[in-house]
Formats: C-alpha cells, structure tokens, sequence
C-alpha cells in the first residue's frame, strides 16, 4: 500500500466517531492489514505524530489531534504571492475546504509542494481558513525552466510562469554556455523565501525561445515529460513486432469480413477503435460492434514495455509533437488499426431493440480488417449529403444507393445506420441526465515553415457525436460486465458536485438571464446548458459549470460519473494512449480465457491515483503550450482587434474571451479612462460613477492586444480605438483613481491576513 493511502487509513480509523483510543498494535490490528506492512504503518504513524495529525495520549494511546491544529495538502501559489492549500481527501471525509496562506508565511515552498499547515484561523460560512506552512514535507518537483538573464556581473533565471515572485541566482555568468535570452533548465539547490533569494544550478540550454522547437522544449522539460524511450523498452518492442508481424488468429473470433471502419482526426497516428453497425433482418435489432486495438496481447505485464507505458501513465499530444505511451513500432504500428491491415482486437458487440432496450452484450478476443480509414470531414461530408437527399424527398433506397464522392454506396448505408443509432444513443443518454459540457479545442494554424501563423477553434460536428456515443456505450458494457462479474478494475469515476458550489453557480447563472430553481437537478443543469448553446455567455456559462464540478479520476472504488448520468463505467476503447484501458483489457482478458482476474485492491488504488495525476499533468502540459504559441503569435501583432465576450469581472478589470480567436485577456481597470469604476460583486459588474457606463459577465466588447508576457503567460487587452478615451485627448481622472485604487487594493492584501482575498 502507498504510504500516503496507510496515512489516509490511520487517519480514516483514528477521526471515526466512534473510534476509542487504542495502542499502535491494537490500532494496526483494527486496520486488517498483513504482518509485512507492520513497519510501513509504524512509520506512518510516527510521521503523523510528528506532523501533529494525530497525538499520543495517557497510557501510549493514539488519538486525534485538537482540531483545526494542522492540516496537509498541496500548495498552490497565486499571481499576487499568495497561495492555497488544498488539504488531502480522506477516505469517508468530505473535502476540507482551501486554507488560504499569506505570501510572507509560505517559507520556501513552491507550487505543488506537500505542506504542512499551521491553522490561524478556521474556516467560516463567509471566510476561508487562513494558516502558515510550517514545513514542506515533498517537493513537487526541484527542476524548472526559465530565460537566463545577467545583472552585475551575476546570472540570473527568471523561472516561467507564478512559480517564484524573484528570479534564482545561478551563479558565474555564462554557466553552460548560456546566453540572455536563452531559455534554460534550472535545478533547484536552495527555495526562495521571502527573505532570501533561491539559489540554483544550469543543467540544460534549450535555445532562444523563438528558434523552432525550444517553445515545445520549453513546456516538456518543464512538466517532466518522457521524450525517449529507454534502449530495453525499444529492444523489446521490436522483438514483439518481430513475433507478431505473421501470427495467426490463434483461435479468435474471426470479423475480417464484416464491414469495419475507423474514424480519426485527419492527422492521427494510432488508430485504437474501429466501429461497426447493421441491423438484424429478422429482429430489427441494431447490432452495435466496437473493436479495439488488443494491446495487451503486445505488452508483457511486468516487462519493459508495460513498466514504461506505467510509468508514462498516458500518451502527450502537443502541438506538433506527440509523446506516445508505447514506441511507435506498436503504437503506429501493430497495435494501429490500419486501412487493409489485419489486427487483433478486443470486440463489445451490443444489441438494442428498435426502442433501444439493451439486448445482448457479447465481448470477444478477435480479429478485424479495417475497410476504410475516415477522417471527421469525411465522414461530416457524407452525412451532409445524406441531409440533402433525406431533405429533397429521395426514397430511402435511393438515399444510400449511390456513392458520395469516392465513398461507397455500401459505406454510405453504414454511415446512415452510425448516424440514426447515435441520434438514438445520444437521445437516451440525455433523457437519463447526463451533461453535455462542450469545451472548445485551438487548432493552431502553420504556414509552409512550420511557424503559427494563426489560431482557431475546432469545429465539433455530429461526425464526432458518432464516435463519441460508440465509446461510451462499449465503455459502459465493459464496465457492467466486469462488475457483474464481481471483478476489480480502474473505474473511470466522477464524484458528484458539492451543492454549495452548485449553489453558486446557479447565483452566477441567474446574473446572465438563466435562473435555476433547483441547481442540484441534473435536467437543470441540462436546460442551461442548452439555452446558452449559441449564445455569447455559452463560454461563461460552461466553463462557470465545469469549475464547479469536481474532476473525474481512475479508482476501483464503486462511485457514479455523475456528468455521464452512470453508475458504472470504465476507460476501455483507448489502450495505445491510456494506461487504465490496458488495465480494464487485462482484466477483460482473464475472464474471457477463464482465468481468475487480479484482486489486489489497495495495489489499484494507487495505480488510479498515479494515472490520474498522470493525465492531469499531461493535460496542463498541452494547454501550457498551445497558450505558449498563441501569445508567441499575438506578441508580434499588438493592436490586433478581436470582438470578444466578458467572462470573468473583478475590482481590477475585467476578463475578455476573443470570439473567433482562442485567446483570453485581462483589460485592467486602469486601462479605462474615461471614468471612474467601482465594482458590484454581487453582480459582477464594473460601472462608471460618471457616465454609468457598465461592463458585466456575457457583455460583447472589442478589445485590442495591449501587451504579451511570455515568461509569465499573461495576455492584456484594451479596449478598442477610442471607447475608453476622451475626447479632447486628456488623461481622465477615472484613470487614477483607478489605478490608485487597485494598488491601495493590492497593498492591503499583502498585508492583511485577514483579508477575503482568500
């Protein structure tokens, strides 16, 4: 078991209600665990008592400690120098709320660091906990990346991002060849404090931020991402390559004839899914096939292959640049369902009646032959034609029984029935109360050099529906197939909300026009959600919901997806890219051959805990670049006019989201000068005394590039041409006051702990 899961045990045992005081061996026999874990718990439990989560009484007893004393957790650092601890989650424990921590009582540590909190103050219905880190238990991480720069004959890093208020003292200047402006890779040889400046070493020099390349650099050294792959883990790769290029079917299930296809991105590599609809000529029954790639069938458990893609926990796709979970020998290349090609797959077969009753649900170790390899706009093509002719009144025959462009009629037929089971899968989805939360992605754009040179949002058309509903059905059936089956397995879990910040959220919507009366009902929910889908605070409103949403997570624990509206469910249809699918098909796999599967519960919670922090972190790593590349791209074009969306108001300006660009800007409040604003927080609104001119959530407002800091990721905008301006070219007095006010407002919170900063 994982220390900090033995920790969250003790603590579980030890905070129960009715818990009486025991010693260390009665407490440890309490627990249920093995004789072999005896000095993994003394050892967490005198950690504990070090840390003053837990106290040893009369009689060498353990009891809790005095509450509000201590608390762990992980360090966030805020823009202003402030920061957060959000305190571990224990098990059967609701989530403690936040501690909010001065900058002056934050020692050394850094974000993402392990602390331990000194509580000030509890937290209140109106005001957060307010604590001081006494002691930083783990580093996140002691390598950061940052642009060298020299000064009075020293060298210095200025580290990327909010990370660090100063920059860190390296040292002789030219360390390792570098030169100001280079970006570079740091580790860390003493933290920064607020009295003393952190100190470091030069490990690597990336390059000039502009030269191709160093920007991508930049973000993979920076979040510790893998980008080779070690010699053992290559040589075993090609040996299995080498193994299975010629194998026969080995007794599966032979599908090489059915009509399968793949839809894919225009510029996917791997290909892990291919799909399959007909209908039964005597039932009428839809029969539903999913076929994935069977990597498991390529990957050894406790080889080379499966301790790296473990360890990776996922694959990265950067702009420009994927680092996959397995070589490309596999993840390209065997273990890719490929146009022609025959490859081994694990198939979900579903059966629905006409009104879509669940029928059969059959899984399978098989093989297909991939006919046609789609690409979204393909696919979106075929079904636009197949609109046109249902619309000008063509038989139904006659709607599949010619081609459209260079697709078959008999592809035509199938890309009907995927569109009409779809409509009807995503029908009943929504009749059951799942979410539908659309996130927009950036596609960024090149030219022939393989620079940006612009930026979009990628369009979600109902080819994408189609493959969307496919997953989550064979999703869904594995997951109920494994759990009838009373086997263990990394569910893909999405805890329900907490109803304050549902309650929130539903205040924050009425301000745009859209009230809720019971924001904890999921259809609800649903009706906002649908409201706002072409209006200009659909973005607010959405990502408003999705922040008051808890993030979903792998866990063998039985707990709901609550944005899915399920009960049960699991990753399964993704396994070159995702480590849990691996471990849902290996479990798949044993009941299939009959074999007893793995029951080592403590041993899978934590290998969801390291795959979700896994996906998490590749996740920041993507969004840290495309906003890394589309400021590189706006730094060079200030003045650039965008029509934009308020989404987000404070005492110190408001936030813009351009419309057509992804892109989202700060207008601080000092840029506007042709009044004096106050802010209305209740309705997050800034307002002219003057003019009563007002800027509040889902305004549309033109704005302009004002400034780009590209080591700190910040994008500011004004508004454009003469709106905030006087006429008779003077500087208002609005504009001092303003800015007067905003650094009355910032000194004040860096002084006082009592601030409601938090």
């Amino acid at each position: 078991m994982k220390d900090s899961d033995l920790a969250a045990r003790i603590l579980q045992v030890v905070t129960a209600a009715d818990y009486a005081p025991l010693k260390a061996k009665a407490l440890f026999a309490r627990l249920k665990l093995g004789r072999e874990q005896y000095p993994a718990f003394r050892q967490q439990l005198k950690r504990l008592i070090q840390m003053g989560r837990v106290v040893r009484g009369r009689g060498h007893t353990i009891r809790p400690a005095e509450p509000f004393a201590t608390v762990v957790g992980i360090y966030r650092r805020a823009p202003t120098g402030h920061g957060y601890v959000r305190p571990h989650a224990v098990d059967g424990a609701p989530q403690a709320a936040d501690v909010f921590v001065r900058a002056d009582r934050a020692g050394d540590a850094a974000t993402g660091d392990e602390v331990l909190v000194r509580i000030l103050r509890p937290a209140s219905k109106t005001r957060d906990a307010v604590g001081e880190i006494i002691q930083v238990l783990e580093r996140a991480t002691r390598t950061f990346v940052g642009t060298y720069l020299e000064r009075e004959g020293q060298g210095f890093v200025r580290v990327d991002g909010n990370v660090f208020t100063h920059s860190i003292a390296v040292g002789d200047p030219g360390a390792k060849g570098a030169r100001p402006g280079d970006k570079v890779v740091i580790e860390m040889l003493r933290f920064p404090t607020p009295e003393e400046r952190g100190e470091g070493v030069i490990t690597e020099v990336l390059g000039p931020l502009h030269q191709p390349g160093v920007d991508t650099l930049t973000i993979i050294r920076a979040f510790g991402l893998p980008d080779t792959f070690p010699p053992e883990v290559i040589a075993e790769a090609r040996q299995v390559a080498s193994q299975f290029e010629d194998a026969p079917l080995q007794g599966r299930e032979d599908f090489t004839d059915e009509l399968v296809v793949t839809i894919d991105p225009p510029d996917a590599k791997d290909f892990d899914d291919a799909v399959s609809v007909s209908v039964d000529p005597k039932t009428r029954h839809w029969i539903l096939s999913v076929h994935v790639a069977d990597v498991g069938t390529f990957v050894r458990p406790g080889g080379a292959l499966d301790q790296e893609a473990r360890r990776r926990g996922t694959s990265v796709y950067l702009p420009q640049k994927v680092l996959p979970m397995f070589p490309e020998v596999l993840s390209n290349g065997l273990a890719s369902l490929q146009e022609g090609k025959i490859r081994l797959v694990k198939t979900v077969r579903l059966e629905y009646t006409p009104h879509l009753q669940k029928g059969v649900a059959s899984f399978h170790n098989a093989a297909i032959r991939n006919r046609r390899r789609f690409t979204y706009e393909q696919v979106q093509a075929v079904l636009d034609e197949l609109e046109r002719r249902e619309q000008a009144g063509w038989s139904a025959t006659r709607v599949v029984a010619e081609p459209v462009g260079d697709v078959a009629p008999e592809l035509v037929a199938l890309i009907r029935r995927m569109r009409d089971l779809a409509r009807l899968l995503r029908h009943k989805r929504l009749r059951r109360g799942a979410l539908e939360l659309e996130m927009p992605e950036t596609v960024l754009d090149y030219d022939d050099q393989g620079r940006i040179c612009g930026a979009h949002y990628a369009a979600h058309t109902f080819s994408h529906r189609i493959i969307e509903e496919f997953m989550l059905a064979a999703n869904e059936a594995v997951a109920e197939y494994l759990t009838a089956h009373g086997v263990p397995f990394l569910r893909r879990v999405h805890p329900p909300p907490n109803l304050d910040k549902l309650a929130a959220f539903a205040h924050f919507a009425a301000l745009l026009g859209y009230p809720l009366r019971r924001p904890q009902d999921r259809f609800e929910l649903q009706r906002v959600l649908r409201e706002t889908a072409d209006k200009p605070e659909r973005a607010a409103i959405h990502y408003a919901l999705l922040r008051s949403l808890k993030q979903a997570v792998y866990s063998p624990i039985a707990e709901e997806h609550y944005a899915l509206a399920l009960r049960n469910y699991c990753h399964f249809t993704s396994p070159i890219r995702r480590y849990p699918d691996l471990q849902v098909h290996r479990q798949l796999d044993r009941l299939l051959r009959r074999k007893k599967p793995m029951t080592n519960r403590d041993e899978l919670i934590a290998l969801g805990d390291h795959c979700s922090k896994m996906e998490r972190r590749a996740e920041l790593a993507e969004r840290e670049l495309v906003k890394l590349k589309v400021l590189t791209y706006l730094s060079e074009r200030i003045g650039q006019r965008f029509d934009a969306i308020i989404t987000g108001v404070a005492d110190y300006g408001f936030y813009a989201q351009a419309e057509q660009f992804p892109a989202e800007g700060l207008v601080h409040i000092s840029s506007l000068l042709d009044d004096y604003y106050w802010y209305d927080p209740d309705s997050y609104t800034l307002q002219g005394q003057r003019t009563g001119r007002r800027f509040r959530l889902g305004d549309r407002v033109r704005v302009e590039v004002a400034r780009v800091d590209l080591v700190r990721r910040l994008l500011d905008f004004r508004l454009a041409g003469n709106e905030s301006d006087n006429t008779d070219g003077t500087v208002s007095t609005g504009k001092g006051r303003n800015l007067q006010r905003f650094e009355r407002s910032r000194r004040r919170k860096a002084s006082d702990p009592d601030e409601d900063e938090a």
